[in-house]
């Protein structure tokens, strides 16, 4: 199943990506930073989304609150409570 998730207090503005029985796929990022995005996606791909929420939870840009990777956390949580 497809989903969007509008970020909060980043540079990118959407995350989407697939996500199948736990599975995540196809992450893209709309804004932000390019190529470390790009890299989180290809990292992302085929990994359970508990193990990436594990890994990504919690990081910080600079003195921001949250980061772009931590609001991928974020949207991954919301995806597997839907």
């Amino acid at each position: 199943m497809r989903h969007n998730f509008k970020t909060q207090g980043v540079c990118s503005r959407t995350i989407s990506f697939d996500l199948e029985n736990g599975i995540i796929s196809n992450v893209t990022f709309e804004g932000g930073c390019n190529g470390n995005l790009k890299g989180i996606a290809a990292l992302a791909e085929g990994k359970s989304a508990y193990d990436v929420i594990d890994v990504l939870s919690g990081i910080r840009c600079g003195f921001k609150s949250t980061s772009c990777p931590d609001q991928f956390a974020r949207a991954l949580k919301i995806a597997l409570e839907e």
